[in-house]
Parts: structure tokens; sequence; C-alpha cells
């Protein structure tokens, strides 16, 4: 019970944490308002509109729209629209857990809008009890579809023949891999998928694979979900990692092709339409574009692969929430936006950001075309959302048969780990508080292990290292596991091998990396290196030769997590791309446990 109440707890401080960085870092524009302003200093009824990140340009132009329209010139006051970065189902953790928990002191940014990839979320909401979110809007569609490297599509038979995701099973399970179809130098066919519990893409694709295995087009029902069972283990095998963002996996692919332009990271990646188009016009985290900001496409574009047994939609729904903090005035002006998201002006604007409209009439050819990859007469059949009985059967499956791990992590006792982060707690204790608290995510047959690392200790993996628990099976060990992180606090300290210790943790895991497996290294440093012998270069080049080698078989890529400055955080992430893993920064004590969750739903 203990667990429970505690994962729990970090599931909705990792969702609130990751809306309050997103506030407090100005992700998203200011829909028409101040540049810069926060709600409320135009001296307008302020709208913050909760969306996923995708969509955050797109509602910064609309919000600017709104203002010009007869639908604003109606309301009692001026309205402002504040569109912030959202995950689908970060929201939804939020909203359905405890609605009136969004931790941000000042409640100007408390959302009045929320605005979801897919009403399947909104749904789930309402089905865990709260109907305040009852009345969700479709203004915008966009289907899931397989991105595939144009040279890689064209082997498959694209754009001529239709492709199932029986078709890719297939390439998945047979161990020739991409030999059964004439390329035996592409090696596997690898396919990068997002976590369920976060994202949208990585919800509809396993629901999307219960609908092929059971041949139906509608009616899928949770026992088609557990026939499907083998089926879609077949598909979790083929997965690199589960992303928490198809931004973060797109990411990966542009900069690992910008200069070789090829990709033996992925051979497909399953991803919203909207995401490709963005990837293929240079922003592949479809991060919101700053004013001069240019894109440079990549070396080479995704195409769309609409699977030939359908393909579900993400619908965008709009809702105006009916919760305490919204008053009046702002759900008056968010009906009027929410309206206005529905008129011809506003569905005009959506091709140019990759959506097709709900409204028909709406030509979308200038923008959707063959050219970014897309064939705007697909998908040819649509698959419904099922009901939120049959969603949480998919995904509780899918917990059970993704794909397992063996994750080493590695953890900094130096002295400068002592340093305070902001909140009363040091950066060891950041590393601490995250680790421990993602140990619910791990299966008994997950293999896990800790070292910690700082000068003047010794051990059997050598200088400057000590086994915290060894690498293995977790099997019920997980409570004793957390006390021997915890005892970390005691430990002593000393200088910092960083880049010795996260040579010696590769080679151990390039030589125990198991095929069929997640092989990972988590990295938690301030990115401080001040002993060691190998240096930085040395331990990249590495890295580089060794992912190269290895990408087809069992590669081993390292996620780090830095408490320190940019140039330390710089390293770190140069560390992480080589591996063809991420970096991610953990300086901020607001966003340590969205940190650990963003890192944790990779495995």
């Amino acid at each position: 019970m203990r667990n429970l109440r505690r994962s729990a707890a970090a599931a909705l401080i990792a969702a609130a944490s990751t809306f309050a960085a997103a506030c407090s870092t100005g992700t998203g524009g200011n829909g028409g308002g101040p540049e810069g302003a926060a709600p409320g200093e135009d001296g307008c009824t302020s709208v913050v509109v909760a969306t996923s990140s995708e969509k955050v340009n797109l509602i910064e132009k609309l919000g600017e729209d709104f203002k010009q329209s007869q639908l604003h010139d109606g309301l009692d006051e001026c309205a402002t629209i504040y569109p912030i970065n959202v995950s689908s189902g970060n929201g939804a953790k939020i909203l359905g857990a405890d609605p009136d928990s969004w931790p941000l002191k000042d409640r100007a940014f408390w959302p009045t809008i929320w605005s979801p990839a897919s009403t399947v979320w909104t749904d789930r909401v309402e089905a865990a009890g709260n109907d305040g979110v009852a009345g969700a809007t479709s203004f915008a569609r966009t289907p899931v579809v397989l991105g595939v490297p144009e040279s890689m599509a064209k082997a498959l038979g694209y754009p001529q023949k239709p492709i199932s995701l029986q078709d890719i099973g297939r390439l998945v399970s047979d161990p020739k891999g991409w030999s059964s179809v004439g390329k035996p130098l592409w090696g596997d066919f690898k396919i990068a998928k997002t976590n369920p519990n976060t994202s949208t893409t990585g919800l509809s694709i396993i629901l999307m694979q219960s609908y092929a295995a059971s041949g139906k087009a509608k009616d899928l029902s949770t026992a088609d979900v557990a026939k499907a069972k083998e089926f879609s283990r077949t598909f979790e095998s083929g997965a690199i990692h589960y992303g928490d963002t198809t931004g973060a996996v797109l990411k990966t692919l542009y900069d690992g092709t910008r200069n070789a332009g090829g990709s033996a990271y992925v051979s497909a990646v399953a991803l919203e339409e909207t995401s490709l188009f963005n990837y293929n016009k240079g922003n592949p985290d479809s991060h919101t574009v700053q004013p001069g900001e240019d894109l440079v496409p990549p070396r080479e574009k995704l195409v769309a692969v609409y699977p030939s047994g359908g393909s579900m939609w993400s619908d965008n729904p709009a809702v105006v929430l009916d919760e305490p903090w919204v008053n009046a005035a702002q759900k008056a002006a968010g009906k009027a936006f929410v309206d206005f998201l529905q008129t011809k002006p506003a569905q005009e604007v959506l091709p140019s950001y990759g959506f097709r409209p709900v409204l028909n009439g709406v030509d979308v050819s200038q923008d959707l075309n063959a050219s970014i990859g897309i064939d705007p007469a697909q998908p040819k059949v649509t698959l419904p959302k099922p009901t939120p009985e049959v969603v949480s059967a998919a995904i509780d499956q899918w917990l059970e048969i993704r794909k397992p791990s063996a994750v080493l992590e590695l953890i900094d006792i130096s002295g400068s780990m002592d340093e305070g982060i902001g909140d009363g707690r040091t950066r060891l204790d950041g590393a601490i508080d995250g680790a421990t608290g993602t140990l619910d995510h791990f299966r008994p047959s997950d293999q896990v292990g800790v070292w910690a690392f700082t000068t003047d200790v010794r051990s059997d993996l050598g200088e400057n290292l000590v086994p915290v628990h060894p690498f293995g099976a977790l099997g019920s060990g997980r409570e004793k596991l957390e006390g021997q992180i915890e005892d970390l606090a005691h430990a002593r300290r000393g200088g910092t091998p960083l880049y010795d210790a996260i040579s010696k943790a590769y080679d151990y895991m390039v030589k125990n990396a198991q095929p069929g497996r997640i092989n990972a290294i988590v990295v938690l440093s301030d990115g401080e290196d001040t002993d060691s012998e190998t240096s930085i270069d040395s331990l990249l080049v590495k890295i580089n030769r060794s992912a190269k080698e290895g990408a087809a078989d069992t590669p081993v890529r390292i996620f780090t997590i830095v408490y320190s400055d940019d140039a330390n955080k710089n390293v770190l992430a140069r560390i992480a791309k080589a591996s063809g893993g991420q970096s991610f920064d953990a300086s901020d004590p607001e966003r340590i446990d969205a940190v650990f969750a963003s890192v944790i739903n990779n495995f």
C-alpha cells in the first residue's frame, strides 16, 4: 500500500512539475498579448490553454486571430489566449486524480481550457469521475501513422504497395530483418514507440495493434485486446526504447542523420501525421518556433505509411474546464474561443500547421501533400476510439508485455553533489529521491543495477567505483534496493572521476547487453569531471564507435540527468547523444520529479 500511494503521488507530482516548468520557462506563446507578459498583465481576461506540445504554435496563432473575430467582439471585455505545453497523459493524471492540485502558487497560470491530443484522454478523466471535462469539442484531426525514412519505405514497396501492421510485425520478428526484403546491410527492423501512459501516439498504436490482430475495424473489445497479446508482444520486441514524447525520439533521429544522412537508429516511428509534418519542416520536437528562427529540413524526409488495416485519429478536443478556479469571465471567453475554433477562418489555418480540419470544404493540398511525405487521401480506413474499459485493458496489457529492460544507474556521490538545489535538498538528495521514486516502474524480470562513483574508494569493479546493488534481475528486491540507494546520503565524498566511471559502466553494459532488452545506462551527476584519466574525447570516440558497430544488435544507450551549469550540461548531452540516448536537465528543483518520470518512460 505504501508503494501504491508513493507511485500515485509521484505520477501526480511529475505531471504537475512538467506543467509548472512549461509555465515558468515560457513554453508556448502569448496568443496576441504583450510580448513575454504573464496572464492578466495586459488588462484582458486571461484564458490559459493547457495543450499538447504539437499544438502550442497553432493555438498561439489562433489566439491572435480570435482577437480580431466577431466572437471576441461579442465579449464584455477583451480576452487573451495563453497556450501552455502540458502532455496529454500528464494533464489527464492531474485532472483525473485531483483537479485542484495544479501546483502553481500563481493561479493566473491555471488552465481555463484543456486541449489534449485526443478525446481518449477526456473520456478517461470522465470515467475516473471528473465531469469537469464534459463537452469536449474536437477542432483538428491528425491520423496516427508510421513515419519511415523514404528510402526504407520504398524498399517496402511504398507508395504503390499497401503495408499492414502484420507486414511490419513479420519484419520485426524475422531474424533476417531487412535482409528479408533485400537490404541485408540495414540490420534489424527497429520501431520507435512512446509510452502509452503519457503519449497519445503510444496509446493509439497499441490499440491499432489490437485492431490489426482481431481483423476488426470497429467494436474492439477487451476480449480482442487479450487475444492480441502475442501479436502486440512482437511489436514491443522491436522497440528501441520507449520515449516519453514523440518529439524526443524524432529529435534523436534528426540529430543523428544531420551529417551521416542514414538511419541506423530506427526503421519506423509511430507518430501523428502532424509530427511527421513538423519533422520534415525541420522542427523534429515540435517546439515553439521563435521569431526569426530558421528551420532546416532533415537530409532524408520521413514518409507517412498508413497501415492498410486502418489508423486511429487524434481528434484534438478543446474543453472549458468546469472547475472552481475558472471564473465567469474566463468561462465566457473560453467558450467563445472554443466556438471560434470551429469557424472557417480558424479551420483554414490548420493545414499550415500540419493538421486536418474538421470542417468540410477546406482545401489542405497546398500544405499536406507528397512533398512533405503526406497523402491527404489516406488513411482509407478509420479505426474508432474504443471504450475507456478497452483502453485501460490495452494499457494494462502493455505494462505486462512491454520490452524488458536492463538498466544500470550510475550515481555521482562526489563532494560537488552536496551543493544545494534551492529547495532544501542537495544535488545528491535529488538524485536519491528520483532514483528511489522510479523503482515501482521496473518489473521483477527487469535487470537493474546501481553503481556509485567518487575518488578514494575501491571494489571488485575497480578504483573509484562501488556496487550499491549488483546488476541482475530485480526479482523481489525492490524495497531492499530502495534502502541501498538511500544509504548513499551517508557515503564519503571525494572527487569526480565522471568519464572513467561512464567508460567502465559502458564497457560493462556492452559486454552484458542482451538481445531483446532495452539496454541502458542512467547517469546522475553534476557533469563536472575532476579526476578522470579518460578524456572526454576518448570517451566519445569509444561510444561513437561502439554505437555504430552495435546498432543493429544490442545497442547500449546512455541517459544523463544533470544538476549543474550549462557547460556541464553540454558535456553530458554530448555523451548521451553519441550513444543514441537523451540528456535531461534537473537543475531546477521543481522539475526533478518530472525529469525522472521522463527518463523512466524510456524503459
